[in-house]
């Protein structure tokens, strides 16, 4: 390669000697501009592509360059575009400078050769600047004529190609040789180099860059018309500001954000989408590293939006994009806030939460979880590492105790690399049950979860127990018991069950249906319609009441059933065997309707012998009272007494008759009251005169009183002195010679009180309560013995007043004589019946 191509040296010199010192090395001599010599080296390879000698189109790509690479600059970014952009101005304008210096240089070639040692340093120089990775070339212009070498120096090019060096030289050889244009990519060990070359007339230039810088140039046009329209259809607006701050370019969603007609009118009149403090601390921050990024508050469409605003710096100025965050602040705003509500519903809750991050650090807990293990807040908000926690939990034995604590630590940490959860119990010393349910999260670390089921166990213990005890206590009833749920299936029920209805406990395992029950215990209770009853009450949806029934069963025996509806919607069925106490009641109701009709005959039989005895009586007394008045003639004193013992006999004979009819009357129900208005004062007075004779014949002393306040009360006048007269008669009866029996009437709570009090012996307990039945009578004390009807008047006739009697001993004490006979008549009239029951 060393004998082809030569660093730099003019053709008009090519082989010319002029001594050792000062020979010329055909380096046109020229000087380097003021400027950086860097861009004017790369500028070099704009110049010669641009020529009429190199039209191919990978050298027409180096002269598009340029423009290319300005489109570039709003599109791809600061940075590509100003590599592009820089590397082509600086390379058409440093080729141009040089062309014209090395044509001034070769007419004072002759007159300058004591500068030529000067112009070949300089031309050292830069080869060395334009070998610091920009593209190198090579000219010539015969066939035969060696190439002259731009960009590097031989060794420096043969260094770069490394094994690619034989596929070059062919490449040179193959376009020196014929004319024409071509493009190769070389494989080299600083990366892809790219070939392309044009011939023509035996002259030819070959241009080698790299492959990125080609391609940058080669792709820009059709980069930036892309990036360009997909910047024109991005909602989001961008913008460009030159180096003064004034927009130079905006797209179609910056123009709609400010409210422009036009990118023109948003440009010209400075509508801009960020406020001054926001652009000064833009430029604040593009100042110190070129780069600024920051979510601010602008106004787009007439609405404050939240906006993310990048800006980058640049040697032109700087670019800028605004992306609307608003959508994702508000989901943000909302996120935290749904943090902060599920925070305080997990504050709320029981069931203890602790949730450890990948590093194993506490992340969250609850308050359950700070109330469950006894934990310090502050403790807690530092986030200690899950292992600091089961430490300071194991010295306070808030864990179970473990004979390798560290192998059951090491368990637990299982769970960060499982992926299913785990479920676990704690049985801590105190006493504590504690189920665990260790969660693994998908962005690593744990959550745990305790519930601490101590008290739950220990009701369910205890509900167990009762289960048990309830069934002991079923199966000893009497009573069958069955009961069905809100479903209408049998959950439960007693032996006494099975035994009462024949049933076998395998038919009864599978909760069987009230209708199935039915079934199985038809043969027994036949098709009565008691069972369509609890059927009723056991699946009703309707109120619930409680049921009774009777079954009689076809083999003789009696139940009584019950229904009882349940809090929890189920219903209870009870069923008792009666057979033997509804025999015994049976037996007992004929028993009594024998008596009762006895009874009734007996009543009948006295009464109309009673009836039939009064004609008789009637005659006896008329024919005394003719004697007595001497129709028959003159008595003597003896038929006198005889006469008068005749008519004593006969009035009590026939006071006991009108008793006895009246008491038939009541039995009957044919005794009706004739109210009236009854003066208390006048009816008290005439009892006293008309009992005044027994009295007197006693010995007795009779006390009167009636209140101020008696007055007039409703009742049958006549009922009521035959029942003080009544009470009086026995009084007289009992009181010994000398006493005091007493009569009063008074007004009192609504009621008319009349009382009647002797000094007799009083009232013996064992027949206090048979004062009032018929037929009963006690010793009258010194005089006779009654036959038992008095009381039992008083006591029918006050119940049709709608009253009542009592009897009591009118003294206190063991040693109290004397017996206080009470009669109370409602004022208001109620209770009044037809009849005595």
């Amino acid at each position: 390669m060393a004998d082809r191509i030569r660093t730099g040296v003019p053709r008009q010199r090519r082989g010319r000697e002029q001594g050792s010192a000062h020979r010329a090395v055909g380096l046109r001599r020229f000087s380097l501009p003021s400027c950086s010599v860097r861009p004017v080296c790369a500028g070099l390879a704009a110049v010669f592509l641009s020529s009429t000698l190199f039209v191919s189109p990978a050298a027409a790509g180096w002269d598009a360059a340029a423009t290319a690479a300005g489109a570039l600059w709003p599109v791809a970014g600061l940075a590509a575009a100003a590599i592009a952009g820089l590397a082509a101005m600086r390379s058409h304008r440093v080729a141009k400078d040089l062309r014209g210096r090395i044509e001034a240089a070769e007419r004072a070639a002759a007159d300058a050769a004591a500068s030529a040692a000067r112009a070949r340093a300089e031309a050292q120089a830069c080869r060395v600047l334009l070998s610091d990775g920009a593209p190198a070339f090579l000219l010539w212009t015969g066939r035969e004529a060696p190439a002259d070498l731009f960009g590097r120096t031989p060794e420096t090019l043969k260094a770069e190609l490394g094994p690619a060096s034989s596929a070059f030289e062919t490449a040179l050889a193959r376009l020196k040789a014929e004319d024409g244009a071509f493009s190769q990519t070389l494989d080299t060990p600083r990366g892809p180099l790219r070939l392309d070359g044009r011939s023509r007339a035996g002259a030819g230039i070959l241009l080698l860059a790299p492959l990125s810088s080609e391609t940058s140039g080669h792709e820009a046009g059709p980069m930036a018309s892309g990036l360009a329209a997909l910047l024109d259809a991005a909602p989001a607006p961008a913008w460009l500001r030159g180096a003064d701050g004034a927009l130079s370019y905006v797209n179609p969603a910056f123009v709609v954000a400010v409210g422009a007609a036009s990118a023109e009118e948003a440009r010209a009149q400075g509508l801009d989408l960020l406020d001054g403090k926001t652009r000064a601390a833009a430029a604040s921050a593009e100042g110190a590293d070129g780069h600024f990024r920051q979510r601010v508050k602008a106004v787009t469409k007439g609405q404050r939006r939240q906006m993310e605003v990048v800006e980058v710096a640049g040697i032109f100025g700087t670019a800028g994009i605004a992306i609307d965050v608003t959508s994702e602040e508000d989901a943000r705003a909302e996120m935290k806030q749904a943090v902060v509500a599920h925070r305080r519903t997990l504050d709320q809750l029981t069931t203890a939460v602790a949730i450890f991050g990948a590093d194993e650090r506490l992340v969250f807990h609850n308050a359950a979880y700070e109330r469950l293990f006894d934990l310090s807040p502050a403790f807690l908000d530092q986030h200690p590492p899950e292992g600091e926690i089961l430490e300071d939990l194991r010295t306070r034995r808030k864990v179970p105790e473990q004979a390798d604590f560290r192998g059951w630590r090491a368990q637990l940490r299982e769970a960060y690399r499982a992926i299913e959860p785990v479920n676990d119990w704690w049985h801590l010393p105190g006493g504590q049950m504690l189920r665990v349910v260790v969660t693994p999260n998908a962005e690593g670390g744990v959550t745990y979860l305790f519930d601490d089921l101590s008290e739950h166990m220990a009701l369910e213990s205890r509900y167990n127990t009762l289960i048990r005890i309830q069934g002991e206590t079923l199966d000893g009833l009497a009573e069958a018991v069955a009961v069905f749920g809100s479903d209408g299936r049998l959950n439960l029920y007693n032996h006494a069950f099975l035994g009462l209805w024949s049933l076998e406990a395998r038919a009864l395992g599978e909760r069987p249906h009230v209708d199935a029950v039915a079934a199985l215990c038809r043969p027994l209770h036949g098709e009565t319609s008691a069972f369509a009853r609890i059927r009723h009450a056991v699946t009703t949806i309707g109120p619930r009441e409680a049921v009774t029934l009777r079954i009689e069963r076809p083999d003789g025996r009696v139940l009584d059933g019950a229904t009882q509806p349940l809090p929890d919607g189920g219903t209870m069925v009870t069923f008792r065997d009666v057979t033997d106490s509804v025999k015994v009641e049976r037996a007992l109701i004929e028993r009594a309707e024998a008596l009762e009709a006895a009874d009734k005959l007996k009543n009948a039989f006295v009464g109309h012998v009673s009836y039939h005895l009064r004609t008789p009586l009637n005659t006896l007394l008329g024919y005394a009272d003719m004697l007595r008045d001497g129709l028959a003639g003159p008595l003597n004193t003896r038929q006198q007494d005889y006469l008068e013992h005749m008519r004593q006999s006969s009035d009590q004979l026939r006071a006991l008759i009108d008793d006895i009819l009246d008491l038939a009357s009541i039995d009957a129900g044919a005794m009706e009251l004739d109210l009236s208005d009854v003066d208390v004062g006048e009816t008290v007075l005439g009892v006293a005169e008309a009992v005044r004779d027994p009295v007197a014949e006693a010995g007795l002393n009779l006390a009167v009183s009636v209140g101020p306040d008696a007055g007039h009360f409703v009742a049958d006048g006549r009922r009521v002195r035959q029942i003080l007269f009544n009470l009086l008669s026995n009084a007289i009866a009992v009181s010994p010679a000398g006493g005091t029996v007493s009569l009063g009437a008074v007004r009192r709570d609504g009621a008319l009180v009349f009382t009647v009090r002797d000094e007799g012996p009083g009232v013996p307990a064992e027949v206090a309560d048979t004062l009032f039945e018929r037929f009963e009578s006690r010793s009258a004390g010194p005089r006779h013995r009654g036959v038992g009807l008095g009381l039992a008047i008083v006591r029918s006739f006050m119940t049709l007043h709608g009253g009542s009697v009592t009897v009591a001993p009118a003294g206190r004490g063991p040693d109290a004589k004397g017996t206080l006979a009470t009669c109370i008549f409602p004022l208001s009239g109620e209770g009044r019946r037809e009849a005595a029951e």
